[in-house]
């Protein structure tokens, strides 16, 4: 996987601390968005007792199990995908 038999190059690191930082900024947008596509409601409405209490428990939990999800997805997708060995070039004949 590295350009030098296990030990990352600079544009390695770059490209993992992209990729993790981009994880992150979705992730927490991901979950901040459904938080208030569950929750909302019971924050804007009055509505009565019980439904106020668990959409924002709810939208919570979604919430927490979107933003690892989407971490984990990512992160996963990133390890995956064949980085080339030289910038650039995507075939060893080109």
């Amino acid at each position: 996987m590295y350009a030098d038999g296990g030990r990352r190059n600079k544009a390695e690191r770059d490209a993992a601390t992209v990729e993790t930082g981009y994880a992150l900024v979705s992730a927490a947008f991901a979950a901040a968005v459904l938080f208030g596509a569950v929750a909302g409601p019971a924050l804007l409405f009055d509505l009565p007792d019980l439904p106020s209490k668990v959409l924002p428990r709810l939208g919570m939990t979604v919430a927490a199990v979107v933003f690892v999800a989407r971490v984990i997805s990512v992160l996963v997708r990133f390890r995956r995908t064949a980085q080339p060995s030289q910038p650039g070039r995507t075939s060893p004949d080109s």
